[in-house]
């Protein structure tokens, strides 16, 4: 009995389900609390730290029923069938740079890998077949250290690929699955390892291996890289190497989906492919055009990928020994009318048949942007991004959904009508779950703040900007997400005496927290950060500002579920989307944002607030003063704010099933997917 329950824990441990499961997590916890926590609620390293525990507890007959449930509930789960493997025989690959998929798998760096990560797991619940290519990351993203003069310092966390919920893949003679491709003539070879995640599976290309030259070693050493070389050599190892890998593994796909133009090069593998085989170019070109969707993310024409024409043709080099095509072929489909380098957005709206915007805005947007590569109206679509509900609805909130919505709310969480059901939950108990998130949030935040005191000796006066005078009793505003100047962090403290007399108001006061990473090479946005986090440590805001740095998946989900009220003011049109109030909506924490990206499409007057931009610091502080404190503040007989929860219902009313990952992935699969079946 012990084995077979060591080896289902194993199993269990080694698919990402359970980051989406709560009865799991709360399995693996129950081994031993403690560990868990230190641990940081990652099973594999929990399982092997726990090994005497484990020892005592697979004799204990309630752990031993438990397990037995949720293992015979994760059996059922990826053996449930479902309608769209009856009418897909193939899958969809979907290639993206990076995957959010859970603090423990550290091969992400923000919002477009989350969105990704999302679009797996939502493919998993449907059952709609996908596999997911990407990179291995021995170096993760950066980790962020603020010192005492509030500047970000970049570290990076050199990943212990044991103790991921990842697997080394090995052929039938037992060696690990290695593959190659070139960058400028030298072969570069990639080991393969596999995720699990739910149904849906995830391969990740690793370069850190012994075949390769120490130069070539790096190229997936980490996310994002400076260096335009490198970069060029990511993009040709994602993009060449996941369509070889492919077809190593003998996997036959319907089509391609490449989430922003980073693996713009598997459309180009694919037509070589296709012309291997004996299709002429035209036929091969044409074939991939049509099988081909491309998600372009940037609103923002300086932020595109362009690479000299110099290193393109000798990074190149090989196509045409290998292949037998002119290299000129391949440059005219990256030339913009500029006469610019190669421009893999060009490339990709070239070689993609179908091409989406993430909302009904950035539509528009990145026509106006594009509109020179066609004559006619560019055939550009959207579909507006969606978040993984199961992943980012809190535990409390979900048992309260359990009881009012049904048990099978889950199976129904993109109908509308199932919502209207959130009017049945009392006013009470809604409010009592969100004051629990709020505590633990905030116990989270002095958590971590306790810690870089004892580990580091941190300067005491640091503490006060980490957040530990943070009150659940005070109305609190968040603001989480990538620090740069286009996000406009430090926008609210354009009149920082007007803003000092808000947060410090004796009988209705307020308190805002902020996180967010800005990128290595960002030094605009470090000031931002050291200029907000100075704030905090200013003793006319007594305590009511907190920066927490190294914002993490762990921290955005203490984040979305534990403020009050979201905050959002981007330089619009820059705001592509944005996910983040979605997340915080769909938990009851009203959206207070400019219009942009999807609050556009969002906001209806009565789930949260909007301002344009006309004088938006200035609208940021009326809302505050005039509606958000009094609204708040407004707590009449029975000790909680009724109004307020009320609101909490609109926003969660109107997001949950609007901007759900399942809704976004339907939408896919209805506007492209199908079209591309043969």
């Amino acid at each position: 009995m012990e084995k077979e329950i060591r080896e289902g824990l194993k199993e269990l441990a080694y698919n990402l389900w359970w980051t989406w499961e709560p009865e799991v997590r709360k399995l693996f916890r129950s081994i031993d609390p403690i560990l868990w926590d230190e641990v940081k609620e990652n099973p594999i390293e929990l399982l092997k730290r726990a090994d005497l525990r484990i020892r005592e507890i697979v004799t204990d007959k309630k752990f031993i029923s438990k397990f037995n449930y949720i293992y015979g509930y994760f059996q059922e789960y990826m053996n449930k069938p479902s309608h769209y493997r009856e009418r897909f025989k193939k899958p969809i690959a979907f290639f993206s740079p990076e995957y959010g998929l859970h603090h423990t798998l550290l091969i992400y760096a923000g919002g477009l890998g989350f969105l990704a990560g999302d679009i797996l797991k939502e493919s998993s619940d449907l059952g709609f077949p996908m596999v997911g290519i990407g990179f291995m990351y021995p170096e993760g993203y950066v980790k962020q250290r603020i010192n005492k003069d509030g500047w970000q310092e970049d570290n990076s966390d050199l990943i212990k690929k044991e103790n991921m919920p990842i697997k080394k893949l090995y052929d039938n003679e037992g060696n690990w699955i290695k593959i190659y491709t070139y960058c400028y003539d030298e072969k570069v070879y990639m080991g393969v390892w596999k995720a699990e995640v739910g149904r849906t599976p995830l391969y990740l290309l690793d370069t850190d291996v012994e075949e390769n030259a120490p130069h070539n070693r790096e190229i997936s050493s980490k996310l994002y890289i400076a260096d335009s070389e490198l970069r060029l050599k990511q993009m040709m190892v994602l993009g060449f190497g996941g369509i070889i890998l492919l077809e190593k593994l003998g996997i036959d796909i319907y089509g391609i989906h490449i989430n922003e133009d980073y693996p713009v090069f598997a459309l180009l593998a694919r037509i070589l492919n296709f012309m291997k085989k004996g299709m002429p170019y035209e036929d091969a070109l044409e074939k991939t055009r049509r099988t081909s969707l491309f998600t372009t993310h940037t609103p923002l024409r300086s932020a595109i990928n362009v690479f000299p024409m110099d290193m393109v043709k000798k990074q190149f080099g090989f196509i045409k020994e290998k292949y037998g095509i002119d290299l000129s072929k391949i440059i005219e489909l990256g030339r913009s009318p500029e006469g610019e380098g190669l421009n893999t957005t060009v490339m990709a709206m070239r070689l993609a048949g179908h091409i989406n915007a993430v909302s009904k805005k950035h539509q528009e947007v990145t026509k106006n942007m594009w509109n020179f590569l066609w004559e006619e109206e560019p055939p550009i679509d959207y579909v507006t991004n969606g978040v993984h509900l199961p992943t980012w609805i809190c535990e409390h909130l979900r048992t309260l959904f359990n009881k009012y919505l049904g048990e099978n709310w889950l199976d129904l969480h993109d109908k509308r009508s199932l919502w209207e059901l959130v009017d049945d939950i009392p006013d009470e108990e809604l409010w009592h779950v969100h004051i629990k998130n709020k505590e633990n949030m905030i116990i989270h935040i002095r958590e971590r703040a306790r810690k870089r005191w004892y580990k580091e000796k941190a300067d005491p006066s640091l503490l006060t900007a980490f957040g530990v005078f943070l009150n659940p009793s005070i109305l609190t505003v968040g603001f989480a997400r990538r620090m740069t100047s286009y996000k406009r962090p430090d926008l609210i403290f354009t009149d920082p005496d007007r803003l000092a007399r808000i947060v410090t108001n004796p009988e209705r006061p307020v308190q805002i927290i902020f996180a967010g990473k800005a990128h290595p090479a960002d030094e605009e946005g470090k000031e931002i950060i050291r200029r907000i986090f100075n704030f905090a440590r200013d003793p006319r805001f007594e305590g009511r500002i907190a920066f927490v740095e190294d914002y993490d998946e762990q921290l955005a989900h203490y984040l979305v579920r534990g403020v009050d009220v979201w905050l959002n003011n981007p330089l619009p049109p820059l705001e592509a989307c944005g996910t983040s109030g979605m997340k915080a909506s769909m938990n009851g924490v009203p959206h207070f944002s400019i219009l942009d990206g999807w609050w556009i499409e969002g906001y209806n007057g009565e789930n949260g607030w909007a301002f344009d931009n006309t004088n938006p610091a200035e609208s940021i502080y009326e809302i505050l003063e005039e509606k958000i404190v009094p609204l708040y503040y407004d707590w009449e007989n029975g000790g909680f704010p009724k109004k307020w929860v009320r609101l909490m219902k609109s926003a969660i009313k109107s997001i949950a099933p609007n901007f759900c990952a399942r809704r976004m992935l339907k939408n896919y699969i209805d506007k492209f997917y199908s079209r591309m079946v043969e």
